[in-house]
C-alpha cells in the first residue's frame, strides 16, 4: 500500500534556534508551526521531506510522523505502533531502530517503552509475511523516534539518518568542533546572508577547523548543505519510487549555486588548524571562496574592504574549565579561566585590538559565541544584542558589538 500524500513533518533543533528554523522554512516556500524543540511543516509530500533534509542548515533532522494519541503504560505504545502500516515503510529484508524520547513522561523505562515498538512492528511484519526485521543500532534503514509527552506519545520515521549538521566534508577537526547547524544558527541569527546588503564580508580570526567559514562560504555560493551526504530515505519504501524527484532537486540545487559576492577570511593562531581548515574546504567545495591565513587574533589587521563593503566579525572562541590564549608562531599557554579574567586578560586586549582595527569610517560588527554572560563587561563593549543559543549542552549567548573607537560609555 503506498504511503499517504499528505505527512506531518516535524525538523527538531537545538534550543533557542526555533525561530530561526521557522524563518528559514518560510523562505524555503513553507509554512512553519514553531513547536518546542522544532517546527513542524503541515500536510506536506515525501518529496518535501528530501527537499527539506538537501536545503536545510538549521535542522537537526527530517522526521515523519507515523502515529500520534494518547497513552497510559506500555501496552498504549503497542497499541499505538501496531496500527502504523509498516508494510508501506520496510520489508523483512530491512533493518530498523527505535530511540526514544520523553518530557514529563510517567513510565519508568524509555528502553521498554522502545521495545513495545519493536514489537509492534515485528509482530505486525511477522503476521503478514512469517518473518520479521533486524534490529540494526548502527547502521538501521529505517531509523524511528519515540517521543513521549505526559499523555501524548508520537512515533516518527527519520528520513535524515545521521544528523544533518553531519555535511560530509569535515574530517579534520579539533579538540571541540562546532556544529554545523550551530554556526549556521549564528549566521542567521545575525542576518548574515553572504551578500553586500546582508553582513557584507566575513572574518572568523579564531576559525579552528574552519566551521563558521565555511558554512558561510557555501551559503555565499547558493550552495546546499545536504549537497555532499547520503540519507536514510534513500533506504525507505515509500522513497523509493521518488528516486527521478531526487535527482531533480540535486540539479536544481547544483544549478543555484554560483561566486560568492562577498569576500570570506579566516584565521587561527595555530598553523595546524587553518591546514585542517584548509582541507575541510577543499572537500566543502569552497576553497576558491575563503582566504585563509595563520596569525594571532591579537594581532592580525582588519582585511582591507572597498568603502561601501560592511564587515561582520563572527567567532566561537574557546571556553570551558580552561582557555587556550596562543601567542605569535603558534606557541601557546594554557592557563585556568579564572587567572584569565584577573590583569591581562585575552577578551580585553582583543577588543581593544578591535577598537584600533575595526573601527573608522566603516566600522565593523562583532558576533561572538560565549556561556560568559559577563564577558561583555570585561571586554568593557556594551553589547547591542544578545540571543540565546544552546552548544550541545553548554547554554551560550550569541553578543553583538557594534565597533566604535574609543570608549562607548558615553554612548
Amino acid at each position: 500500500m503506498p504511503a499517504p500524500a499528505s505527512h506531518v513533518l516535524f525538523l527538531p533543533c537545538p534550543g533557542g534556534v526555533e525561530p530561526l528554523l521557522a524563518d528559514e522554512l518560510q523562505q524555503l516556500g513553507y509554512k512553519p508551526d514553531p513547536a518546542r524543540g522544532g517546527v513542524r511543516v503541515l500536510r506536506a509530500g515525501l518529496i518535501d521531506a528530501m527537499r527539506l533534509n538537501l536545503h536545510s542548515r538549521l535542522a537537526t533532522r527530517v522526521l515523519v510522523e507515523l502515529a500520534h494519541g494518547r497513552y497510559r503504560d506500555e501496552a498504549d505504545l503497542y497499541r499505538l505502533a501496531g496500527e502504523v502500516d509498516w508494510d508501506a515503510w520496510l520489508t523483512p529484508d530491512h533493518r530498523f531502530r527505535v530511540d526514544c524520547t520523553a518530557r514529563q513522561s510517567p513510565l519508568k523505562s524509555l528502553h521498554f517503552a522502545a521495545l513495545k515498538v519493536k514489537d509492534a512492528l515485528c509482530d505486525r511484519l511477522r503476521d503478514a509475511h512469517g518473518a520479521r526485521p533486524s534490529v540494526d543500532t548502527r547502521h538501521p534503514d529505517l531509523p524511528l523516534l519515540l517521543h513521549l509527552e505526559a499523555e501524548h506519545a508520537t512515533l516518527y520515521a527519520d528520513t535524515s539518518g545521521e544528523p544533518l549538521f553531519k555535511r560530509g566534508w569535515r574530517y579534520d577537526k579539533g579538540d571541540a568542533p562546532l556544529k554545523e547547524t550551530l554556526a549556521a544558527a549564528m549566521l542567521a541569527a545575525a542576518g548574515w546572508r553572504g551578500t553586500p546588503e546582508s553582513g557584507g564580508a566575513l572574518n572568523d580570526p579564531c576559525c579552528g577547523s574552519g566551521t563558521i567559514a565555511i558554512e558561510a562560504a557555501q551559503l555565499a555560493c547558493g550552495m546546499a548543505p545536504g549537497r555532499q551526504r547520503e540519507f536514510a530515505f534513500a533506504h525507505q519504501l515509500p522513497f523509493a519510487e521518488l528516486f527521478p524527484e531526487w535527482q531533480r532537486l540535486l540539479a536544481e540545487a547544483k544549478a543555484q549555486e554560483h561566486p560568492p559576492a562577498v569576500p570570506i577570511f579566516a584565521s587561527d593562531v595555530a598553523f595546524r588548524m587553518v591546514d585542517f581548515a584548509q582541507r575541510n574546504a577543499e572537500r566543502a567545495g569552497v576553497a576558491h571562496a575563503i582566504r585563509f591565513q595563520g596569525g594571532d587574533a591579537l594581532e592580525r589587521p582588519a582585511p582591507a574592504l572597498p568603502p561601501d563593503l560592511p564587515g561582520t566579525l563572527m567567532l566561537n572562541p574557546p571556553y570551558g574549565e580552561r582557555i587556550e590564549v596562543r601567542g605569535k608562531a603558534g606557541d601557546h599557554v594554557e592557563r585556568p579561566a579564572r587567572e584569565i579574567a584577573e590583569g591581562n586578560d585575552f577578551f580585553s586586549r582583543l577588543a581593544a585590538h578591535w577598537k584600533r582595527q575595526y573601527t573608522g569610517a566603516n566600522p565593523w560588527t562583532a558576533w561572538m559565541l560565549t556561556p560568559d554572560r559577563e564577558l561583555p563587561g570585561r571586554m568593557r563593549l556594551k553589547e547591542s544584542r544578545k540571543i540565546p543559543m544552546w552548544n550541545g549542552p553548554i547554554e551560550c549567548r550569541l553578543f553583538r558589538f557594534d565597533l566604535v573607537a574609543g570608549s562607548a560609555r558615553k554612548a
